[in-house]
């Protein structure tokens, strides 16, 4: 792959460790002493998150055994644009060279705990090379989505050209931190029918667009309400990890939501919207007025018609308690999967530790073709049978058999039989958005919300976000789109809080998804709808490879395994308006990827 990745040369480290013996004055330095200089572009329309003079005041301890002092290494040992990892104490930090400054922040991605050494570091960023979030390398502020924390930041001097970090030992061990949120300054009776901005939905949407108006100093009540009866979790896992609880996933804390003023009620489906009266009714009776409006109701599983309807342990993954019941069901027993979904084919792909048999019922003839092509398709089609997965291609559900209420069969429209103790449905999905039919909050045939740039809707005061939406992208001359990724959800919170606020916001930020099976991901950047070719580099029989996609001469996408962090290089260069020719990838060297972007 012409030297892609070739790792940087060794660098000695020399660490010298010193307990201070009285607080140092700060003498007003930044976070990371002097701080590198940083570029203009401020994604998703985030003000505050990259100019030195808007970022957050160091915070101080008043305690010297709070601290930790590391001499790290020589001003020579690296280069510009070289990142290292290095211990501070009982700690680690990523030290980082750009321009000739050096910053130090901390080394894990607070998302998923990804190593940020093995990131992409450009014009005074870090991009994440597991799933793409982006954070400013002098103030550790997150700059781009997905997660909902910063990086924690270590002070860092040269003396006698030798570079020094002094950390916080709480910082270290933390990594990461919450940015400053104000609290509502409103003496509230919780049953008071009235929010000032009310929320449906507690997916990365909702909970994100609550989050930033309370950093934006919004001091007025926040309610978010959600047909779940678990409050915000890490939905994506539910597919990869089927034993984990709705505790282990959950994306806050009861305390922090507490603490911040952003009330929660569970359990709550709206029946009605009435945008004349800015109020809402949910089934239960239960009704609310509102100031602004924040719809965020993701997505329903597609619906599905076959015999048997009534028959128990058929699941369509939804919540943490539908997944914890598939993998107890499946346990040594016969599961089956309807649909070649990315839901659907990581749910059999965490079932085959568990179950008997894992087959998997698809109406196309290989999975993900439409999304990633034939060639990867069929790549990913073999690593499911050589774990022992069966496929039924080119067949639907005609039927499910049960005995005493339980499933006990699938029948195939072709005839065929396959034994199921538990069946799970991912036959994809549509917009959670039945409920505004008679709103006058305009939807588009397919039932997706459009919305403005600013993700507000036809109404005024009403704006709307995440999977249930069509938007304005950018990247397709603001033709109005639907991209129901993770990442892509958080962008649209940030965008509908700031548009609230009155302050001008839109999206820009680069769609990034990313999919997990037997121990291997699958990252992908870009929005790659409507490709006309796939050009492959790697090798896809050893499932190392990168396939870029294509629409006319122009790259509009690119997916890839086990060759991180190329994806995020792409979304770098994406991200920063450039236009990735089909030419340039054709020729097989690929190279110029691995070049320095803030040199």
């Amino acid at each position: 792959m012409g030297g892609c990745f070739s790792k940087p040369k060794p660098v000695e480290v020399k660490v010298e460790l010193s307990l201070l013996e009285k607080e140092r004055e700060v003498d007003g330095l930044s976070p990371n002493g002097k701080a590198s200089p940083l570029g203009d572009r401020r994604p998703n329309g985030a003000p505050g998150h990259c100019s030195d003079e808007e970022a957050p005041p160091p915070r101080l301890y008043s305690k010297p055994r709070d601290y930790v002092e590391a001499t790290i290494c020589h001003v020579k040992d690296l280069e510009n644009g070289q990142m290292r990892e290095v211990d501070v104490g009982s700690g680690r930090a990523l030290l980082i060279k750009e321009h000739g400054e050096f910053s130090a922040i901390a080394h894990k991605c607070p998302h998923y705990g990804a190593p940020l050494v093995k990131g992409v570091l450009s014009k005074g960023h870090i991009r994440c090379p597991w799933h793409g979030a982006c954070f400013n390398i002098a103030s550790g502020e997150l700059e781009d989505f997905p997660g909902l924390d910063s990086l924690a930041t270590f002070q860092v001097r040269v003396e006698k050209d030798k570079v020094i970090i002094r950390a916080n030992k709480q910082a270290l061990q933390a990594q990461k931190r919450s940015k400053p949120m104000s609290r509502c300054s409103a003496v509230i009776n919780s049953n008071t029918g009235f929010s000032h901005v009310l929320i449906i939905g507690s997916g990365p949407a909702g909970l994100v667009c609550a989050e930033t108006l309370r950093q934006e100093g919004f001091t007025d009540r926040i309610v978010m309400v959600t047909a779940d009866r678990h409050p915000p979790y890490d939905r994506p896992k539910l597919s990869k990890s089927l034993e984990s609880t709705a505790e282990q996933l959950r994306l806050r804390s009861p305390e922090f939501l507490q603490d911040h003023d952003i009330e929660v009620l569970t359990e709550k489906e709206v029946a009605v919207v009435d945008v004349k009266m800015r109020a809402v009714t949910f089934v239960d009776g239960l009704r609310m007025e509102y100031r602004k409006l924040f719809i965020a109701t993701g997505s329903r599983p597609r619906p599905m018609s076959y015999q048997g309807m009534d028959v128990a342990n058929v699941f369509h993954l939804g919540t943490p308690d539908d997944a914890n019941s598939i993998a107890r069901l499946a346990n040594n027993r016969n599961a089956v999967v309807v649909g070649t979904s990315f839901i659907g084919m990581e749910v059999a792909a965490a079932l085959t530790d568990k179950a008997h048999s894992v087959s998997i019922i698809g109406i196309e003839s290989i999975p993900f073709k439409k999304a990633l092509g034939e060639k990867v398709g069929k790549a990913i089609m073999k690593l499911f049978e050589a774990n022992r997965v069966k496929f039924y291609m080119l067949n639907e559900v005609s039927e499910m058999k049960g005995q005493h209420g339980e499933l006990k069969e699938v029948v195939l429209k072709s005839g065929k039989m396959l034994r199921a103790d538990v069946c799970v449905i991912g036959t994809g999905s549509v917009p959670a958005s039945g409920f505004l039919k008679q709103s006058g909050i305009h939807m588009d045939s397919k039932g997706f919300i459009t919305v403005n740039k600013a993700m507000q809707t036809n109404v005024e005061g009403v704006f709307a976000g995440g999977d249930v939406v069509a938007f304005p992208f950018p990247q397709r001359n603001n033709k109005k789109v639907n991209i129901p990724h993770w990442q892509m959800a958080h962008v649209h919170g940030r965008v509908a809080a700031l548009s609230m606020m009155g302050k001008p916001a839109e999206v820009h930020t680069v769609p990034y998804f990313w999919s997990a099976m037997f121990g291997k991901s699958i990252r992908y950047a870009g929005y790659g709808e409507g490709f006309d070719d796939v050009i492959i580099q790697g090798d896809l029989e050893e499932l190392k490879f990168v396939a870029f996609y294509t629409r006319g001469e122009e790259v509009v996408a690119v997916a890839s395994m086990n060759y991180d962090p190329i994806v995020s290089r792409v979304a770098e260069i994406l991200g920063s308006g450039k236009l990735i020719r089909k030419r340039d990838v054709e020729t097989g060297d690929i190279s110029w990827l691995s070049d320095k972007s803030s040199q």
